[in-house]
């Protein structure tokens, strides 16, 4: 007997409301970076509702990868033309099968390997991620890279070493040790508490 559509959606449990299953931030410096990257993207699309933006937020792309529990996720991913709502986890079978257009992982000494190795694999092979970009808030490593056909290739940085990205309409660099936004107008994009900033 066969099923129609609507009887299997049915017998699916609910996944809207998964929990995360994310480690603690390595450290005050990485949860500071995390912090200022939310809060500034977040500030400059207040008047948008069509995005979300994903923050030591784990990613469930299958039943049998959530069954095994062998993949963790990103530090921040950005979602384009999705409603802007809270959730608790990014589950992709409740979301219209919706991957990252963009994700940042921040560096540290016991990620790095992952991050620039089998989680790269992942972004570019299963995900198919558009942008790509990780961040070392303590070398101030900062490397990008952009899906073109099947394979990331790298982004070439800036004559200030800043990074274009497409998915953001910003570029990414360094500033004050920090992983910053700036406009194509090479100005820096302010968390609220710099609004007041003078033009740099």
């Amino acid at each position: 007997m066969a099923f129609t559509a609507q009887e299997i959606e049915a017998l699916m449990p609910d996944c809207t409301e998964l929990p995360s299953d994310e480690p603690e931030i390595e450290s005050s410096l990485h949860y500071t970076q995390l912090l200022i990257l939310v809060t500034c993207l977040e500030w400059l699309w207040r008047d948008k509702e069509d995005f979300f933006i994903g923050a030591n937020l784990s990613i469930y792309y299958s039943r049998q990868q959530l069954k095994n529990r062998d993949f963790r996720g990103p530090d921040l991913f950005l979602v384009k033309n999705t409603e802007k709502r809270p959730r608790t986890s990014w589950v992709l079978w409740e979301e219209d099968g919706r991957y990252p257009n963009l994700i940042i992982e921040l560096l540290s000494d016991s990620t790095a390997e992952v991050d620039r190795g089998l989680k790269k694999e992942l972004y570019q092979d299963k995900f198919h991620t558009g942008e790509y970009f990780w961040f070392s808030p303590n070398t101030l490593e900062l490397v990008g890279w952009r899906l073109v056909g099947s394979e990331y290739e790298n982004i070439t940085p800036s004559e200030n070493g800043w990074y274009w990205s497409h998915e953001l309409e910003l570029y990414l660099g360094v500033w004050e040790k920090r992983l910053r936004y700036f406009s194509v107008e090479e100005k820096l994009i302010p968390i609220p508490e710099e609004t007041n900033l003078e033009e740099i």
